[in-house]
């Protein structure tokens, strides 16, 4: 009896229904992160300098575009989701990221074109910047805060959890991001020093706010210990990961690889790579399972 009993709590589990809002976000954001991002990126790769402050290297404003880049299939994977909770690991670390650079950017508005000065088109892209990114930020904190505002229900889900053997890994993982980008946000200036390659005070904080978002990221899918839950998330994690790489390794002329930092990066742009991975032949194979 008691087993006939527990069954049907097994086979459901508690959750909130995605809300329109949200998913209009994540799509917004996917959008932007292509056209920005992609942009960011694809001058980074040139060598010059562009964004919406000055930089001393095109590879901090090329690795922002990069991870706003690699992120995008994992929001435009989220409008598919049916529930909260399958979305969450992808966009709580969005909001971060939103919220984090507005207020960095706004911490530093002397530092940016519009208020220093420049070539027109940076002036413009600065100006912008700060429109699009305060958009998407109150946006995403309106949205969300709406969304845990929506009542539970019972959706069939099936619990496909992470191997005991990964879990370790991802604590790691997940901690030297967080790690790393506390460090940049909370003291700029003593840990761009172990950066492997020419930075600034907002170069380090906009690094940082990413770095932050990795790690809360890749410890909510820890926690989560659902890869049913994770479906957007591990479409992101490889996808930055390669567009790290991508760029990491156009302009590796400019890298001080003997240093322990950049070993470090690598081992972290590494393990992003292999969680996403593995992470989606887990699923498969648990999904093949199920059915």
């Amino acid at each position: 009896m008691t087993q006939a009993s527990d069954s049907p709590a097994r086979a459901a589990s508690v959750g909130r229904p995605l809300t329109a809002a949200v998913a209009m976000l994540s799509m917004a954001v996917a959008l932007t992160g292509l056209l920005v991002g992609g942009l960011l990126a694809a001058v980074g790769l040139t060598g010059h300098v562009f964004g919406a402050w000055p930089s001393p290297e095109s590879l901090n404003q090329g690795l922002i575009g990069a991870a706003m880049l690699g992120t995008a299939p994992g929001l435009f994977a989220v409008g598919r989701a049916e529930r909260w909770e399958e979305a969450r690991t992808l966009l709580y670390p969005s909001a971060i990221v939103l919220v984090g650079l507005f207020t960095v950017t706004l911490l530093n508005a002397g530092r940016l074109y519009i208020a220093e000065g420049g070539p027109v088109i940076s002036v413009l892209f600065s100006l912008g910047w700060m429109f699009v990114l305060g958009l998407l930020c109150v946006w995403a904190v309106i949205s969300l805060a709406l969304q845990h505002r929506v009542p539970a229900r019972q959706f069939a889900a099936p619990a496909a959890p992470l191997p005991g053997w990964s879990k370790p890994p991802l604590a790691v993982l997940g901690s030297a991001w967080l790690g790393i980008g506390t460090g940049l946000l909370a003291r700029p200036g003593f840990w761009a020093d172990y950066v492997p390659w020419h930075t600034n005070r907002l170069d380090a904080q906009a690094l940082g706010v990413w770095a932050l978002a990795l790690g809360v990221g890749v410890l909510g899918a820890l926690a989560e210990d659902d890869l049913n839950r994770t479906r957007p998330a591990l479409l992101a994690l490889p996808g930055t990961g390669v567009a790290l790489t991508v760029v990491l390794a156009a302009r590796a002329g400019h890298v001080d690889w003997t240093s322990g930092p950049a070993l470090s990066l690598v081992c972290m742009v590494a393990g992003l790579l292999v969680a996403g991975a593995s992470g989606r032949v887990l699923l498969s194979r648990s999904s093949a399972l199920q059915s």
